[in-house]
């Protein structure tokens, strides 16, 4: 042996050697051969004793081992190595990303869930599409890589199935039990009849007669029957239907029948892997033990430890109870999988069991979710594409039998749902919309139809034939919704109304001195609390009666037979000004996200509308000074205009409301107060911003634009500027100074109607109005006014539009400057007071003023700095009109002015979302709130 190992050393020696000056060394069989570039080839030595053949060969090997160097070797890297399996791995996986992704983009352009992306992305990715592009599948999906792809894609499956198990929401089912369980029963029982029929047919044509003809039926029964929960619960919120009683309704009756699809597939899982009849039995018992095991004791347990961790209290899981998650997730399926079911069925029960109190739920969705539905599910599908062969649809009779799958399991859930919601009390419309709702399939489908390929109860013809019916029926679910229930038709519910009736609003068009009394407020982000608490406050009245004593008419105890007599009583102090009523709106984004759609489950626990009736409650010390009414919106971002558009209408609100937090930054906020002057716009400014924050206020800007531009009534914009260093107050209040610059044209005058209005609720506040008259302009100024005096104000741009006013001509102007002098002369005479016996206390502390100037803008910033303004020691709040007087005579000049002596940077957006009066308070740094208003453009 040693001689052997001697002689072997030597060799390689010698063939380090040749490799010098040759070209490969080549081992075959028991010779070595060195190849010169081009040639075949000699023997460089005679065969060696089998021995010494072996230690050479292995020195040899482990040389070549250690000198690998990758690609620089040339090695490929799409080769697979079972050894280093993960390098194909990820080519996989990028392929199957960028598929989906592709799809999903495309897809959703028509409102389409992500799902049918991912099954028809795994379709073409398979032998029927790209799989016939010659050494595609054996290079990117060779057979002997799946089983990795396999262990992947079925751990992600697990975690899935876990979430869709935190989905289920038992109080759903409680809420709407008579009408959801009528709709679940009829959706079930008459799809697994018509499919166990359909299955007959399937099985005598494609099937192998040794598949056991009871489990396939069986198979197909489930496959006909089942409703796919979780896009039924993207499509229910992509579509806003969650907060109508068809949503509720339909959600409720996809829960239920979830639940029995899942236990139905576990009872044919449990008797396809069962030797026998009685091994079936041991395996059910075993699995409804589990199930008893789980929702008891080891959900009483998981709660414990998530309170005495302190992870249910804060709404979030701790680093220990997200590792006691991840463990009880796989411990499940790890039992699931070894008592014969299928581990798919553990991660299901572990999210059951899983508290939804405080978000806790919510947050441990969010730190898996986006791992699992990016990465893992997706290769799921694609497993399930490669296996789906298209060609083998290749004749009439498949096609036939295709087809007639797709009606059978439609007709079935359509008109059987339908029929069960007609009975339960629904108009033609709603029945529609709940049959086409329940009638989706999708991922639940497609693991349905994989469990069966696996078992080899389905061959791969049966299996892409119902992979086929699974995308046109998911496919058509959205288009059928939308035809049967379009938004019009739509009866939505009432989430919350608080406070008592409220007196009817007046109508600002035919009462000059009167705004409407119904606000709705925009809330989509919680750091918009403090302002929406702040502007809510000025809005509420809080002024009482003086005296004690007030006639009220009341009806005696017998209405029908006494009059109404007349009656003077001892009062409480009540308010006199009318109380308000409020709708709040609060907008929650709809994204792709699992956790998205346990938010809009959940949307009642919002902590952002429980703060807010807090607020609301305790508002005014126990007077019903507001009448509240939350209404809650979980949609995409880029709908939330049309949604506030729809409820203003709906409601028939007379004003939006929208506040914008201050946000700036700490270090800009600790400088600037350094050199003795705080900016209180940061937030607005893009000097001062990082790149995130100038973006998110870029986007905000655009988002407040939209709405002043598409609102159906009045918008004001709220902009807090957070505690002043000047005032005495921590920030605005009823003691606030209101500052109204009027400059004309029809949102001054909606601004004036404001001011009196808080000032009327208010007996604390006070305010000044000062008319600001344009005299001679700068030659520069004029110049640049009349280049611009034809354009429209604020004009369409690549940002996007903005508000235009009207047709511009000397009869608007006339018009316009008619009603500014009326409308100041009724409040700012010396007969106000008599004129409006009902506002002399208001107006008492109003002071008016005029100035008259060919810088308006620059008077106005002075004012704001002045003596007259600071020397108060009361928090001020700016009342301004958002556009220019009647888009005639423009300011844009003066604002550029001001900004260039200021050394100013602001986005262009921001400005034209002030307008040019808040901007130039802006870029001064004026220490003042904003209250910008508009009047509805339509009727201006």
């Amino acid at each position: 042996m040693l001689h052997q190992t001697f002689l072997s050393l030597y060799y390689l020696r010698v063939l380090r050697m040749s490799r010098l000056t040759c070209g490969k060394l080549v081992y075959i069989s028991n010779s070595i051969y060195v190849l010169d570039s081009g040639e075949t080839g000699a023997p460089f030595c005679p065969s060696f004793s089998s021995p010494t053949m072996g230690v050479f060969k292995d020195m040899v090997l482990k040389r070549a081992a250690a000198e690998q160097a990758g690609i620089f070797s040339g090695s490929n890297p799409s080769a697979y190595n079972s050894n280093d399996p993960i390098v194909l791995w990820i080519i996989q996986v990028i392929v199957i990303m960028a598929m989906t992704q592709l799809l999903a983009t495309i897809f959703g352009r028509i409102r389409q869930p992500r799902v049918i992306a991912e099954i028809i992305g795994g379709v073409f990715l398979g032998p029927s599409v790209m799989g016939r592009i010659p050494g595609f599948q054996n290079a990117i999906f060779p057979s002997i890589s799946l089983p990795m792809l396999t262990l992947t894609s079925n751990i992600g499956l697990v975690l899935f199935l876990f979430i869709i198990g935190m989905e289920i929401d038992g109080t759903v089912i409680k809420k709407n039990f008579k009408a959801s369980a009528g709709v679940s029963i009829a959706g079930l029982v008459i799809p697994l009849g018509l499919g166990a029929a359909l299955g007959v047919g399937v099985y005598r044509e494609f099937t192998d007669p040794s598949v056991n003809f009871g489990y396939f039926l069986l198979f197909t029964a489930v496959a006909v029957g089942i409703t796919a929960f979780p896009v039924l619960c993207r499509i229910l919120t992509e579509l806003q239907l969650l907060d109508t009683t068809v949503g509720v309704v339909t959600l409720a009756a996809g829960v239920g029948n979830d639940v029995v699809g899942w236990i139905l597939l576990a009872l044919t899982v449990a008797l396809v892997n069962a030797s026998s009849g009685l091994v079936a039995l041991w395996v059910l018992l075993t699995a409804v033990g589990y199930v008893f095991f789980l929702l008891y004791p080891v959900k009483w347990g998981y709660r414990w430890l998530a309170r005495k961790t302190g992870s249910l209290e804060q709404g979030t899981p701790s680093t220990v109870m997200m590792t006691v998650t991840i463990l009880l997730v796989f411990i499940s399926a790890f039992f699931t999988d070894i008592i014969g079911i299928h581990p798919i069925f553990g991660g299901f029960l572990a999210g059951i069991i899983i508290p939804h109190t405080n978000g806790y739920g919510i947050a441990l969705t969010e730190k898996i979710e986006d791992i699992v539905v990016i990465l893992l599910l997706p290769l799921y599908f694609a497993l399930s594409g490669l296996k789906t062969n298209l060609g083998l649809l290749n004749d009439g009779i498949t096609w036939g039998y295709t087809i007639l799958i797709i009606v059978v399991a439609f007709s079935a859930k359509f008109f059987a749902c339908a029929a069960a919601a007609k009975v339960a009390g629904f108009n033609a419309r709603e029945s529609g919309a709940i049959g086409s709702l329940m009638s989706c399939k999708g991922l639940v489908e497609l693991i349905v139809l994989n469990i069966g390929l696996d078992a080899n109860i389905l061959s791969t013809r049966t299996f892409s034939m119902f992979v086929v019916h699974a995308i046109i029926l998911t496919f058509i679910t959205t288009p059928l919704v939308l035809l049967f229930y379009p938004a019009k038709h739509r009866s939505r519910i009432v989430i919350e109304d608080l406070g008592s009736n409220i007196i009817a609003s007046s109508d600002p068009s035919t009462e000059g001195d009167e705004l409407t009394n119904k606000f709705a407020l925009v809330l989509d982000q919680i750091d918009q609390l403090p302002a929406a608490m702040i502007v809510t406050r000025l809005l509420c009245p809080t002024i009482t009666c003086t005296d004690s004593k007030a006639e009220i008419f009341a009806p005696s105890l017998d209405e029908k037979s006494l009059p109404i007599i007349p009656y003077q009583v001892s009062l409480p102090i009540t308010p006199l000004s009318s109380p308000i009523s409020l709708t709040l709106l609060r907008l929650i984004e709809l994204s792709n996200r699992t956790s998205a759609v346990l938010k809009s489950h959940l949307a009642h626990t919002d902590p952002v509308v429980s703060v807010f009736k807090t607020f609301a409650c305790l508002l005014g010390g126990g007077l019903k000074v507001l009448k509240l009414k939350v209404d809650i919106d979980v949609s995409p971002r880029e709908e939330f205009t049309a949604v506030i558009k729809d409820r203003v209408r709906e409601n028939s609100t007379g004003m939006i409301v929208i506040p914008w937090a201050s946000g700036s930054h700490s270090t800009d906020a600790e400088e600037s107060e350094i050199h003795g002057v705080r900016n209180p716009f940061d937030s607005v400014f893009t000097s001062s911003e990082s790149k995130d924050q100038i973006m998110s206020s870029v986007l905000y800007s655009e988002f407040i634009r939209n709405i002043f531009l598409t609102a159906p009534c009045d918008v004001s914009l709220f902009v807090d500027r957070g505690p002043s260093g000047t005032s005495t107050t921590s920030g605005v209040g009823p003691d606030s100074l209101l500052v109204l610059p009027f400059l004309g044209g029809p949102d001054d005058r909606l601004a004036l109607k404001m001011l009196v209005k808080i000032c009327a609720g208010h007996e604390d506040v006070r305010a000044i109005a000062v008319r600001v008259s344009r005299g001679t302009q700068d030659e520069n100024e004029e110049e640049f006014d009349k280049k611009h005096a034809a354009e429209v104000f604020l004009h369409n741009t690549i940002a996007g539009a903005d508000t235009v006013y009207g047709n511009l001509n000397t009869q608007t102007r006339l018009a316009s400057d008619t009603a500014d002098n009326l409308i100041w002369e009724r409040y700012a005479s010396s007969f106000a007071a008599e004129r409006n016996p009902s506002l002399s206390s208001a107006l008492s502390r109003i002071t008016f003023e005029t100035i008259q100037s060919s810088k308006p803008l620059h008077s106005v910033v002075d004012f704001f700095s002045g003596k007259q303004v600071q020397s108060t020691g009361r928090t001020v709040v700016a009342v301004l009109g958002r556009s220019r007087r009647m888009a005639v005579e423009r300011l844009d000049g003066e604002l550029r002015s001001i900004m260039s002596q200021r050394n100013a940077a602001m986005g262009s957006t921001v400005k034209k979302a002030l307008g040019d009066v808040g901007a130039a308070l802006v870029a001064t740094g004026a220490d003042a709130s904003l209250l910008v208003v508009q009047t509805c453009v339509t009727s201006s």
